[in-house]
């Protein structure tokens, strides 16, 4: 019994270590493709960077391309694995929300906190993007994804609010995706210098004034 008691212990201890490799691993991926790119960045700088060998490389992440993707699902989730945009907080609390106004600026501040992460990559992906159809596709399949979330999101808004009049969800959803995209934010913080804050602010007021009827633009955050 103490045998099959230790049986146990043991594999979970593996099981966390395994865990942890493959995070070092993904960190040291991300820092490296940080500083030389995509292209510059080989398997065996990789697992040479994170101590270990290139068949425990794949064995715990994989290819990559695997490797950039977790990668990005990191940085937009904020956590060390993929997290279902259903699970994540903030959509709890928006969903909680029944202010439509404080709904965007929830997600503003969102947004503001998921491209800080999630920006530094995507300058990976655009240099990589033209001569890698698998980091192309990954970035596509990343779109798309926001899109559909984005019509949930707007759906939910709308519960809460009518839209503005004319306004259908699907094109709130699209004003919603051009508006919370890394080109936006790079362009306003790293281009023209806006804090994050300034950020923040000017994209929860910016969605209120374009998404919500007149009278519900001075319900602010």
């Amino acid at each position: 019994m103490p045998r099959a008691v230790k049986r146990r212990y043991d594999a979970s201890s593996r099981k966390a270590q395994s865990a942890a490799t493959r995070q070092r691993i993904i960190d040291a991926a991300r820092t490296l493709m940080l500083q030389r790119g995509y292209r510059a960045t080989s398997v065996a700088n990789i697992a040479a960077k994170a101590n270990v060998n290139v068949d425990t490389l794949y064995a715990l992440v994989g290819r990559k391309p695997t490797i950039l993707r977790e990668i990005v699902e990191q940085a937009i989730s904020g956590a060390d694995h993929a997290v279902p945009a259903e699970q994540r907080d903030y959509v709890a609390a928006i969903r909680a929300e029944p202010d439509a106004a404080r709904k965007l600026a929830i997600y503003a501040s969102a947004v503001r906190h998921t491209q800080a992460r999630l920006a530094p990559i995507a300058r990976i992906i655009r240099e990589a993007a033209p001569s890698e159809p698998s980091v192309a596709a990954l970035w596509h399949e990343i779109t798309e994804r926001r899109a559909a979330n984005m019509r949930t999101f707007v759906r939910d808004v709308a519960e809460a609010s009518p839209l503005r009049e004319g306004l259908t969800v699907d094109r709130a959803a699209d004003i919603v995706w051009t508006l919370n995209s890394t080109d936006v934010y790079l362009l306003l913080t790293s281009d023209r210098g806006w804090t994050p804050d300034e950020f923040e602010g000017w994209l929860a007021d910016t969605w209120q004034r374009l998404l919500l009827p007149d009278r519900r633009r001075a319900r602010r955050a």
